[in-house]
Formats: C-alpha cells, sequence, structure tokens
C-alpha cells in the first residue's frame, strides 16, 4: 500500500512562516513513517479566507516565496500546497506539487463558489486543467474544495488516468456540513469508481470555523477513515487497490460537536489576534455560565476575567 500523510492543520491568515512550519513537521512525519505523499488544506500557506489580502500583490507575492522556500524541504516526498498563484493582476486559487526541490505542478480551482461566506469570484480567474501527478505508480487526481461539489471535474481527471480522487479544502463548519459532504463526495465516487481522500484543515479564522474532519472513501462509497473533528492531525492513511485506510475517530454528539465549534471559534479569534485573554460581564443564568465555561475551556481560567453585572435582576452565585 501507499502511504499518504493527510495534514489537517491549522493555520492563520497572513502567517506564512508559521503555515510553512506546520507543513515542514508533516513532511518530517511523513520521512519517518516512509509516506512519499503529504497533503495540506486549501490556502494551506496563505491562510483561509484572506478576503482583500488575495488582491494586494505583496501578500500574494511573500506567499510565493515561501512556497519557493519550502520547496527544498520536499526532496523525497511529494506535499500538495494550497496557496494563491498571482500572474500579473491575475490570481487564482491553486495547490502546488512540490517535488525534487522543486514546483513540480501547480493546479487551479475550476469551481469558485460565490454563496454564503465565499466571494472567490471577486478573487479569483477559474482553471480547467486536471492535474493528475504520480507517486510510488500510482496516480493521483488533484482537486480543490467545490471542484467536487460537481461532476465535472472528477471526469477530468479519471479521463486524465486518476486512480484515487484527492480533494483539499477549506470548508467552513455548519451543523449539517458534515453529511452534505459524504453525500457530495459519494456522488463523485459512484461516478467515477475512484476512491477518493477529503483533507480539510481545522481551527477558526475571523467570523468562520474550519472543522477538520477529514475522511476518506472506497471506490464503493464505504467510509475507510475518518479523523477527528476541531483537532489538528498529522495522520497516516493507506492507498491500495480501490481503498483508502486509516484510523477512525470516535463519533461525536451533535452538542459536542457545536461545543468544540465555539471553543475553536473563541481561542483562535483571541489568539490569532494575540490578545491576552478575555473581560466578561456576568449576570449569573445558564447563558452567562456556558460563555464563561467555553472561555475557560478554550483559553484557560487565567486569561478568563469575569465581573458580575451590578443590577437587580442580576443572579446570585
Amino acid at each position: 500500500p501507499m502511504k499518504i500523510v493527510v495534514a489537517q492543520i491549522n493555520v492563520t491568515v497572513g502567517d506564512f512562516a508559521g503555515n510553512a512550519a506546520r507543513i515542514r513537521k508533516a513532511v518530517d512525519a511523513a520521512r519517518e513513517a516512509g509516506a512519499r505523499l503529504v497533503v495540506c488544506p486549501e490556502m494551506a500557506l496563505s491562510g483561509y479566507p484572506a478576503e482583500d489580502l488575495w488582491l494586494r500583490d505583496d501578500f500574494c507575492d511573500q506567499c510565493t516565496a515561501e512556497l519557493v522556500k519550502l520547496a527544498p524541504y520536499c526532496l523525497d516526498v511529494a506535499v500538495v500546497v494550497g496557496y494563491p498563484h498571482r500572474e500579473g493582476r491575475t490570481r487564482y486559487n491553486a495547490a502546488a506539487v512540490l517535488r525534487g526541490g522543486r514546483i513540480e505542478h501547480v493546479y487551479f480551482k475550476q469551481k469558485l463558489p460565490n454563496y454564503r461566506v465565499f466571494d472567490e469570484k471577486r478573487y479569483f480567474e477559474t482553471g480547467n486543467r486536471a492535474c493528475v501527478f504520480e507517486v510510488e505508480g500510482r496516480k493521483v487526481g488533484l482537486t480543490i474544495c467545490e471542484d467536487l461539489w460537481f461532476p465535472e471535474p472528477a471526469a477530468q481527471a479519471k479521463a486524465a488516468g486518476a486512480e484515487l480522487l484527492l480533494s483539499i479544502n477549506a470548508s467552513p463548519f455548519n451543523r449539517s456540513q458534515q453529511a452534505e459532504r459524504y453525500q457530495k463526495m459519494g456522488a463523485r465516487v459512484k461516478e467515477t469508481q475512484l476512491p477518493l481522500l477529503y483533507v480539510h484543515g481545522t481551527g477558526g479564522q475571523d467570523e468562520i470555523v474550519f472543522d477538520g474532519a477529514s475522511f476518506a472513501l472506497d471506490s464503493d462509497g464505504m467510509v475507510g477513515y475518518q479523523a477527528e473533528t476541531f483537532r489538528e492531525a498529522i495522520d497516516i492513511v493507506e492507498f491500495e487497490g480501490k481503498s483508502v485506510r486509516g484510523t477512525m475517530a470516535k463519533p461525536l454528539t451533535e452538542e459536542e460537536t457545536i461545543y468544540r465549534a465555539l471553543m475553536t471559534g473563541v481561542g483562535d479569534y483571541v489568539n490569532k489576534n494575540r490578545f491576552p485573554g478575555v473581560l466578561l460581564g456576568l449576570s449569573g443564568g445558564i447563558d452567562s455560565a456556558l460563555v464563561l465555561a467555553i472561555c475557560v475551556d478554550a483559553l484557560g481560567a487565567d486569561r478568563v476575567h469575569a465581573v458580575m453585572m451590578p443590577s437587580d435582576y442580576t443572579a446570585s452565585i
């Protein structure tokens, strides 16, 4: 079987060096495990969503410079890294395949979401070509997030010889999102009869949270690997024949999932903005108690300062 490292990492918009350090850690894990492919999430090097920062030449160029610095670290391992690709005034939501100390392939996202929190048509042009690359004699078809919500990019990758569909993602969490992912990815598997590996990031960025929960589907649509929800992870999966196998994380209840989402959003908003902590005005009610618990679990009690509101309606504790 071919070993693949799933780098379910928590990156920060604009922290190119810090994001690259997380990717290098995943490459180290691949070498230790004897894996020849590392897969990072969509826009792993720049962070997502960078919004109007993507329109700045210096932002894109600094990110590309970090990508070029990362390439020599990827001599014996192929590493898929999401980043914004700039050609003059044109930008693409891109993924590079780093190997042999160079940028071996570049893929441009073909389906740009423009609904809810997404505004990608404002920033990026669309790609139109498949990207299929070889690792240990197996051909991997690379796609980015929204691509596999539609049949065409998957069919295009199969026509180009892909034996495995690979999807890198930055997909904001909502309560029904994972079920939708299984449904959409399952449809692509059914159409192509190819196994699929879905790699997702985790963490909070401004008002959005990403839940991780990377997974793999065999060619018959059965789940062969399931990563943790709202946890960073560097997992090893094995691709052989028509299946991708790995560890299976314990399922969470809906309440546990939502609580982790709230903790992640609070913790990363405070930490990524380098705030020292939070100050809470408490009424003594259940809602105040819940907010206090979330903040303490996300940040630690020493970074949470609570003040009881001076009111006749404040409940006693």
